[in-house]
């Protein structure tokens, strides 16, 4: 069984409607999968999938001993796809105990399927990220905004320094450099993490040799979401760059996938969007991604070679560019059908003004910081 841990830095970028459509598009592909909805303490996955509200899931098999975890798995009506459902209901759910962490990883990866599809919460909590290491290949979601870029990198690099902790026994050398670092608080985030990993090599060589061998085993994955035009494809270029300069790690491109106003229409209808619209932009990008994964299949055990993962991001521009054609195509065709009205053409367009006035701002904010910069530079 392969896992796919899907997360974000920030929330509303898309992370549960990528699971939910991935797990379908995986399925229609003749594979076997199992969706988890791990966003506990907000967990929605349900209403993007389309399932009923349903009496129980994880918060009441860690709550309750006399329920299995099979008594809350749902068959969704998708042949080929089972569905454990989070329960945000239960207080506490969000804050899992160590003991209730480990049962259900044991649970969940106990489970039959061709791929395990898990949708994490939004942000860095300790639950998250660990979710997110039961694969190496873990996917990362974000959009071009610079927000969201931004939890995207600080998101990849709490996962690092998560694989540090628990690669690097507490009382030895290395261990307790690290514990000192941490003790110092904010100048742990501005850590260089190639230069930490080579004062480890130093300090503790025997513990740092692993620790190196768990993070060659760290290659994640990027999804770049709610695109608008084919230049957005180039921050995931820059994401990858800071990425491998800062945190010593490559991030290969799954793909791209642009704002589709159809998934508006398809989650009113209690829908996922693959199977509302499945010759929407936003369908066949998501199907394509499946596509990749299922090529990607048997790659998975060796190194990641640098030039795959640089031929990535030279198909992710070229898919963004035909998808950009397709995007602009299909809302002709909707607008002159009917099924796309005035009134939501004018909703679209007052969205795009917002973003752009958005952009502006952080514009603006980083000239501001530019001038301090260079203005702090020429008094030196």
């Amino acid at each position: 069984m392969r896992v796919l841990p899907i997360a974000s830095g920030k929330g509303g970028v898309g992370k549960s409607l990528l699971a939910a459509n991935l797990a379908i598009a995986l399925t229609q592909q003749g594979k076997s999968v199992v969706l988890a909805d791990l966003d506990l303490g907000g967990s929605n996955l349900h209403i993007i999938l389309g399932t009923p509200n349903v009496k129980l899931g994880i918060g009441s098999f860690l709550n309750n001993k006399d329920l299995s975890f099979d008594q809350i798995i749902v068959q969704t009506e998708y042949p080929g796809l089972r569905f454990v459902p989070g329960d945000a209901e239960i207080p506490g759910i969000a804050n899992l105990q160590s003991g209730q962490k480990g049962k259900l990883i044991r649970r969940l990866k106990g489970m039959e399927a061709d791929y395990l599809v898990l949708d994490l919460g939004a942000g860095t909590n300790f639950n998250t990220l660990d979710f997110f290491l039961m694969s190496g290949r873990g996917m990362i979601i974000t959009t071009p905004n610079l927000t969201a870029t931004v939890n995207a990198y600080l998101f990849l690099k709490n996962a690092m320094f998560r694989i540090m902790a628990s690669s690097m026994k507490k009382k030895s050398e290395g261990g307790q450099y690290l514990e000192s670092l941490k003790k110092e608080g904010q100048s742990l985030q501005r850590v260089y993490i190639p230069r930490l990993l080579d004062d480890l090599d130093r300090i503790d060589p025997k513990n740092a040799a692993a620790l190196r061998e768990s993070i060659s085993r760290f290659r994640p994955r990027l999804v770049f979401n709610m695109l608008e035009d084919p230049k957005d494809a180039d921050r995931a270029g820059r994401l990858r760059k800071s990425v491998r300069e800062y945190l010593g790690i490559d991030l290969e491109h799954l793909g791209v996938m642009y704002r589709d106003d159809m998934q508006d229409i398809a989650l009113s209808s209690r829908l996922p969007i693959i199977t509302y619209k499945p010759e929407s932009v936003l369908s066949q990008a998501v199907a394509r991604i499946a596509d990749k994964l299922i090529q990607l299949e048997g790659e998975d055990e060796g190194f990641l070679e640098f030039e795959s993962v640089d031929e990535s991001y030279q198909v992710a521009e070229m898919e963004a560019e035909t998808d950009f054609d397709a995007r602009i195509g299909y809302v002709e065709d909707l607008l002159h059908s009917g099924a796309l009205t005035t009134g939501d053409l004018v909703e679209t367009v007052k969205q795009q003004q917002y973003e752009i006035t958005q952009l502006k701002k952080e514009n603006r904010f980083l000239k501001q910081k530019l001038t301090q910069y260079m203005q702090k530079n020429s008094k030196a």
